[in-house]
């Protein structure tokens, strides 16, 4: 894990690619409590004898699924020492290029995109690249927008 020790050893990663999470199974149980969560029950997702014979081979997981794995997977990868406080401000975009099927597992990378005053402190912006191992294109890229105050 990558420590930046206060908002200048974060405004100098600017543009640095900060590592790599630790690789996570999606497995059907995962699939189908994010289902139970979300009201998502798209066949897709959570009947396996049916995606057999559908487009992907098999289930797969959500998009969105995907994408709440980010803060789990970035905490893995580098904090910030010397805050009183983070939290999430949005996405500027976000984008599932690849499916994520059953039994698959995923890690996150990240790439610093920016530090700005606002929001009440300091707007971070990060690249967040979801890949799927063996996969040729990412699961998800988003960029992610956090307000952290020192």
């Amino acid at each position: 894990m990558r420590v930046l020790n206060g908002l200048e050893e974060l405004q100098a990663a600017v543009g640095e690619h900060l590592g790599y999470s630790d690789w996570v199974e999606i497995d059907q149980k995962r699939i189908d409590l994010f289902a139970e969560a979300t009201g998502d029950h798209q066949w897709i997702h959570v009947d396996p004898e049916k995606a057999k014979v559908g487009p992907f081979g098999s289930t797969i997981a959500h998009g969105y699924l995907t994408l709440s794995l980010i803060p789990m997977l970035v905490w893995q990868i580098y904090t910030v020492e010397g805050t009183k406080m983070g939290v999430n401000y949005g996405s500027n975009k976000v984008r599932f290029p690849a499916p994520v099927p059953v039994g698959s597992r995923v890690r996150a990378g990240v790439e610093l995109v920016s530090v700005t005053p606002g929001g009440g402190g300091q707007q971070v912006v990060a690249r967040v690249t979801i890949e799927r191992e063996g996969g040729d294109r990412p699961a998800c890229v988003a960029e992610t927008v956090s307000v952290v105050v020192f």
